[in-house]
């Protein structure tokens, strides 16, 4: 993660459960949608580990989830990767409110770090501290 100003920069998170990695290879593929779903959520809990990190557990210095970006791993017909991306999508809306609406992009790619199916990115707008 990196700040500059009141933005805080998220690299990108991937589904990990007990530190290991988890729902491994592609949509369309090895994992269903709802797994997928299921990894977005959980890359999502990885940036919001990573805000609690930058900010001292204060996730209320949360004033915007500004945007997402959402990598799939997916089979060249696999089509439903922005439905995949509202696992995290809805994490941030649940856990923000109006605040967690967000801009965001969903793409499909052939791999992903360690192999999983899903990472997340972030752009965070802070409260000034």
């Amino acid at each position: 993660r990196q700040q500059e100003g009141n933005l805080l920069y998220i690299s990108g998170q991937i589904s990990r459960q007990g530190g290991k990695p988890t729902f491994l290879g592609q949509l369309g593929n090895q994992v269903s949608e709802e797994d997928g779903v299921a990894a977005a959520r959980l890359s999502g809990l990885g940036i919001l580990s990573q805000v609690a990190a930058a900010t001292g557990d204060r996730l209320d210095r949360v004033a915007r989830v500004v945007r997402l970006g959402v990598f799939v791993a997916s089979t060249p017909d696999f089509n439903r990767q922005s439905a995949v991306a509202n696992g995290a999508s809805d994490l941030m809306v649940e856990v923000f409110g109006d605040a967690g609406r967000h801009s965001r992009s969903a793409v499909g790619v052939a791999s992903l770090p360690q192999g999983v199916a899903v990472e997340v990115e972030a752009v965070i707008a802070l409260t000034p501290a």
